[in-house]
């Protein structure tokens, strides 16, 4: 298991992307002959209606391969290979199918959540409440962040829940340009599967390769300019998942020569956190609703510079791997060698920050009062 495990992850990866690029373009095709669109709007930067079923291949496609995973596991246990499955599994402590269990059902309720808000767009509000829901039945489970002061049953529930709801909500706020949203998911599965420590936890790299392979296929027809759309479905159900890796990967262990290694999923996902922490902030400062939409996220402030979309999403997968390697390193390195990736992640968003405030100077002085889509 120990030589082979390499197969196993490529395997799945490969699989799972090869079934999602076909299924994304059967879902694209019954998209178009239901009418399931996304129309042209006053935040949207297509010009013409796109399909929007790319969610349900994502989602179909890693059930799919997960399932079989888990049934392939259950018949080496019926036959005689308890030893191996336990070895699979061991990564997830106690009651490893109760955790399984959750997370599937957990995600079922937030792709689920998607297809409304995608059929009939939901108050904000009611999405909140059904967020967490899927992410109290993940507690419910077992599955909890368990670091440092977090000890404390009802303190470690609180974060799990705040956790997965905000990375929910950070992934379904990304998804704003062709190929974004499923780009940085595909880069954080990678830099998860690189930061997660190899003590037990082959199951969760597993889970990672599907979860990755299942958005590639996506991103293969998602791609500027985007055949499909992954929607409010896909969007929420890959920062769920992103979410739930973070819980139940093994960034730590008593060799890692330094504690902060547990950060490694804030480096992976500093994308989507950034982009929500900046939105929310301005518009905040501006006294408007937090959860009312608009064009300030990330991605559309690098097009107010100068950049075309597609630019602007390379420009972020970029910032996303070099601090998505930044994480995977965190296990390696001691004390010192930590301080200096954070301090280089630091650095590449305050350059970023600094970045966007030299590029609105220019406009400032020849743009209309009304604009309301400036920053300022």
């Amino acid at each position: 298991m120990t030589e082979n495990r390499y197969v196993f992850f490529a395997c799945a990866l490969g699989v799972s992307f090869l079934i999602s690029v076909f299924l994304t373009e059967a879902a694209r095709r019954l998209a178009l002959r239901w009418g399931f669109l996304d129309h042209p709007g006053e935040r949207k930067m297509q010009e013409g209606p796109v399909p929007l079923m790319g969610g349900a291949a994502i989602f179909i496609t890693f059930y799919i391969v997960t399932l079989a995973l888990l049934s392939a596991m259950y018949l080496t246990d019926r036959f005689g290979g308890g030893w191996l499955v336990r070895q699979i599994v061991a990564g997830f402590g106690e009651h490893a199918t109760h955790k399984i269990a959750g997370v599937l059902i957990g995600g079922l309720l937030i792709f689920l959540l998607g297809i409304l808000d995608d059929l009939k767009a939901l108050n904000p509000e009611i999405k909140l409440v059904g967020q967490i829901l899927a992410a109290a039945v993940l507690v419910y489970s077992g599955m909890r962040i368990e670091v440092f002061v977090l000890s404390n049953v009802w303190l470690s529930a609180l974060v799990t829940i705040l956790w997965v709801v905000t990375l929910t909500n950070a992934l379904n706020m990304l998804d704003n340009m062709d190929g974004l949203a499923a780009g940085v998911s595909v880069i954080a599965s990678f830099s998860f599967f690189l930061a997660v420590q190899d003590y037990d936890q082959y199951l969760v790299r597993m889970l990672l390769m599907t979860f990755a392979g299942a958005v590639a296929g996506f991103l293969y027809h998602n791609l500027n300019p985007a055949k499909v759309y992954m929607g409010d479905a896909g969007a929420m159900f890959c920062g769920y998942m992103l979410a739930t890796v973070a819980i139940m990967g093994t960034f730590h262990i008593e060799s890692t020569p330094s504690p902060i290694a547990v950060g490694a999923p804030l480096l992976a996902l500093s994308v989507p956190l950034f982009d929500i922490v900046s939105v929310v902030y301005i518009r905040w400062r501006k006294g408007e609703s937090i959860m009312k939409g608009d064009k300030r996220h990330f991605s559309h402030r690098l097009v107010k510079l100068g950049m075309t979309p597609s630019q602007a999403v390379e420009f972020i997968f970029l910032v996303a791997a070099v601090t998505g390697l930044g994480g995977a390193l965190l296990s390696q390195v001691g004390q010192r060698g930590t301080l200096i990736i954070l301090a280089q992640t630091a650095g590449v968003y305050m350059l970023i920050v600094l970045l966007m405030g030299a590029g609105r100077r220019p406009a400032q002085a020849g743009r209309q009062p009304e604009d309301p889509d400036q920053d300022g």
